[in-house]
């Protein structure tokens, strides 16, 4: 295996540990992050929109979220997007602003993201192991068509295995840390 082909392995693996990083990060832990509302679509001059595209977003304290709406005419939009998000917000209305108070998360609510941080890492360690199939199959190939030595194939296997094994675990680690933020009462 070329070591591009390898990078190309190291590269696709990164990508299933940054979109697991980025589903994660939404998962609301009782602290605010302006993440809690990334996946938020506002109906806005004919489209969906994300939120981000039509306001500001900030953190003024550490249980409050602050969005300032760009366009006074969109304020109604954006409120309605926010409760109808289920996320559990319910957005007070200042002019051009919305204060967003986050509620304490209660235990029940607290192992239900629990299961969802879970299901994420679940798909990650999945695509992981997507990746570590599509490098073994390169392999047997290349040895197939004498590319490569059985010798050789059977060294970069084990290249290809470890790789997988320390993302997989890269994926426990966080997945503990999450954990483990959440249920901080």
């Amino acid at each position: 295996m070329k070591s591009g082909d390898f990078q190309d392995i190291q590269r696709r693996m990164e990508g299933a540990i940054n979109a697991f990083k980025h589903d994660i990060a939404s998962l609301r832990t009782g602290r605010a992050s302006s993440n809690l509302l990334d996946a938020i679509q506002v109906k806005a001059y004919g489209s969906d929109m994300p939120l981000n595209q039509v306001a500001t977003i900030t953190v003024p304290e550490p249980r409050m979220i602050s969005v300032s709406v760009w366009d006074k005419s969109m304020v109604g939009a954006v409120d309605r997007a926010i409760r109808e998000a289920n996320l559990g917000f319910n957005p007070i209305v200042d002019g051009n602003n919305l204060r967003i108070p986050l509620p304490e998360l209660n235990e029940q609510r607290r192992k239900e993201l629990v299961k969802i941080a879970h299901g994420y890492a679940e798909n990650a360690r999945v695509a992981i192991r997507h990746v570590r199939r599509d490098g073994m199959d390169f392999l047997k190939k290349a040895e197939k068509d004498g590319d490569i030595s059985e010798d050789d194939h059977r060294r970069q296997s084990d290249q290809v295995q470890k790789l997988t094994d320390d993302t997989i675990s890269t994926v426990d680690s966080l997945l503990s840390g999450k954990e483990a933020e959440i249920m901080q009462v």
